[in-house]
Order: structure tokens, then C-alpha cells, then sequence
């Protein structure tokens, strides 16, 4: 594809052109005039200082198309260049107004930096509103979440304090179940807000992680087992990546928690191992799994991969965001693949090494 020339080539080119053109009129033109006029008007030529009538009406006419020529090229110049910014100028003043679904229009004539400035000022209205949706969104569904167990919470509290209920071991079980699923909510959020802000820190030290890992899957065997779940552990022992274990050990409680509450019964597998260089922590089910078009988005705050999946199912949407925001701040990624055996494997791959801040290892 060929490039389009720049804002600078633009300005050079039209005013060459222009000087040339000026350059033609007034030498060349005023070659052929006194060539004509030697020959058919030999009278018409002065032979002082003052030029002649015929002369003043050739100076005239080459003042008169210099000058067109001149306000031609600024004409044509300036709609590639005022058009498109007046545009851009209008669209800021929108959507300083709140306007946000405000767009330059481009126009045809516009070429290099002037064309890039309206696309760049439409992807970024374009961002600007989409962040504004989400925002939205996330005030809504953070309303949503907190509203369930507050509601459960005062219900509770007020038939305890009007003597509805009697005080029981049960009561106040559930009560602090409730409090219980409040507190990693708040710890959920605060952790993709530090990730947003770019101020998760990480105690990073090189440890045996299948170490650590294994007293996670020994908390969830119990809910595991009575959900009908087969746990099977895949954990290289003599593995030692550079990672942070308190969140690897969160971003795992995420991952078996998401089985628990979304994956059919059937054989749950947990892997840890090397691949390419990277660590890989991996939580696979057998079904129902995820569709394609979902898989890019199950990572985000609040997305659910089966939209027809109802709140009944349990989860705040930010367990796999948050295991998301692990893998970022340890410089990796996370991916949700379908696994071989017909359900969905849910992987955080990260470097095993900080090349950045190498730490002396650290026996488990």
C-alpha cells in the first residue's frame, strides 16, 4: 500500500508548485510576449523606463494569474488542512460538552498528518466512551454484588435485634459467611484497581511452587469431592519460578473456585509445569466448556462465559479478572483454551525468571 505523503511534503510540494508556475508565467510567458510583439507590434515595445500600453496590459495579465494561481493552491491546500481541523475542533467542543458519541468527520481531501488527526481524535472518543460504558457497567454490577449479602446481612441483624430470631450458632455462621464473601469481594476489587493503577506489588522470591500449591487443592478436595469432582494433581516438584506464592496460591483459589462453581462434575485437573521458558499453572475440566467467541472475554471484571448462567451459580464475575491481573503483574498472561477432553482449561503462563531483580532462591 502505498503512503500517503505527509502534511510537510504537502505544504513543499504545493508552494514548487506554485513557484514554478509563477516562474513560467513570468519568464517564459514574457519570452513569447516580446517574441510576438517584435514581429507583429514592433511598435508596441517602449524604448524607456515606462512600458507601454501593450506592456501594461501584459503586466497586468501576469500579476492577475500569478495571483490565481497563488489563491488557487491556498484554497486547495487549506481544505486539506482547515477542513479536517475544524472538524477535530468542533468534535473536542462535543465532547467537552458530554457529547461523547461525537466523531470528526473526514473528509476526502484531507492526506497525511491532518487525516491521522481525525482518525486518532475518533479512536480516542471512541475509547473515551467505552470506558465511560464501563464504568457504568461497573458501578451497576459492584451495586449489584453488594446489594445481596448487605440485604441478607441487615435482614438478619434486624430479626436478631427485634427478637424475630433466636441467637444461634447458625445464625451468626451464616452471618459471618456473609461477611466472609463481602471481605473477597473488597479484596478482589482492590486487587484490579492496584493492577489498573499499575500498583499491585508483588513479593517475588524464587520457592518449590507445587509446595504451595498443594495446601490450596487440599483446602477445596473436601468441596471438590462433594461436588463430585475427581482432583488430579500434575505439579513438577522440582519447579522453582520467581513468583510471587501468596497471589500464585490466590490466582489458583480463583481458578478451583470457578470449577466449583461453573465446571460439570467429572475429572478437575491442576498442572504446573514448564513450557517454552514460561511457568504454566493450569486448572482443566471436562464440560460443559466455553464457546470460542466467549473465551476472549471470560477474563474480564463482571463477564460471565455463558451469559444465560444465572447469579444462583455463586461468584462476584471477579475471580478469573483477578487471576488475570496475577499474571500480568508477574509479566505473563492468562488463556482459556478448550481442553482435549471436551471442557475448558483456564492457564496463566509467566517467566520463571525475573531477569529484572534476580533474588537468591528460597526452600519451600
Amino acid at each position: 500500500m502505498k503512503r500517503a505523503p505527509g502534511l510537510r511534503s504537502q505544504i513543499v510540494q504545493s508552494l514548487a508548485v506554485m513557484a514554478l508556475g509563477i516562474i513560467l508565467i513570468s519568464v517564459f510567458g514574457s519570452y513569447v510576449f516580446y517574441a510576438i510583439a517584435v514581429t507583429y507590434l514592433p511598435g508596441s515595445i517602449s524604448e524607456t523606463w515606462m512600458p507601454s500600453r501593450v506592456e501594461m496590459v501584459w503586466i497586468v495579465c501576469t500579476i492577475v494569474a500569478a495571483l490565481g494561481m497563488a489563491v488557487f493552491v491556498a484554497i486547495r491546500l487549506s481544505r486539506r488542512l482547515i477542513t479536517p481541523l475544524n472538524s477535530v475542533a468542533h468534535s473536542l467542543r462535543e465532547v467537552a460538552q458530554g457529547k461523547l458519541d461525537a466523531r470528526a468527520r473526514m473528509d476526502e481531501r484531507a492526506m497525511g498528518e491532518t487525516a491521522q488527526l481525525v482518525r486518532d481524535f475518533n479512536a480516542m472518543a471512541e475509547r473515551l466512551q467505552g470506558m465511560t460504558r464501563e464504568r457504568e457497567f461497573w458501578n451497576a454490577a459492584i451495586a449489584h454484588e453488594l446489594r445481596t449479602p448487605v440485604t441478607i446481612l441487615r435482614g438478619r441483624l434486624q430479626g436478631l435485634a427485634e427478637g424475630v430470631f433466636s441467637p444461634s450458632s447458625e445464625i451468626f455462621e451464616g452471618l459471618l459467611r456473609q461477611v466472609e464473601g463481602l471481605s473477597r469481594l473488597i479484596e478482589d476489587l482492590r486487587v484490579l484497581s492496584l493492577n489498573d493503577s499499575g500498583h499491585l506489588e508483588l513479593q517475588r522470591d524464587k520457592v518449590r511452587l507445587a509446595e504451595e500449591l498443594s495446601s490450596v487443592i487440599h483446602a477445596f478436595a473436601t468441596a471438590l469431592s462433594a461436588r463430585g469432582f475427581v482432583l488430579q494433581q500434575e505439579l513438577d516438584t522440582r519447579l522453582k519460578p520467581d513468583c510471587d506464592p501468596v497471589r500464585m496460591r490466590q490466582a489458583l483459589m480463583a481458578l478451583l473456585e470457578n470449577a466449583l462453581q461453573h465446571a460439570d462434575p467429572g475429572i478437575l485437573t491442576v498442572r504446573l509445569e514448564e513450557s517454552e521458558g514460561l511457568c504454566c499453572l493450569s486448572v482443566e475440566d471436562e464440560g460443559p466448556g466455553i464457546a470460542i467467541e466467549a473465551a476472549a472475554d471470560v477474563f474480564e471484571a463482571f463477564r460471565r462465559g455463558d451469559p444465560s448462567r444465572s447469579r444462583k451459580h455463586g461468584g462476584s464475575g471477579l475471580g478469573l479478572a483477578v487471576v488475570k491481573a496475577i499474571a500480568e503483574a508477574h509479566g505473563g498472561h492468562a488463556v482459556c483454551r478448550s481442553s482435549a477432553c471436551g471442557g475448558s482449561s483456564f492457564a496463566i503462563f509467566w517467566p520463571i525468571r525475573d531477569r529484572s531483580n534476580p533474588r537468591p532462591e528460597r526452600n519451600a
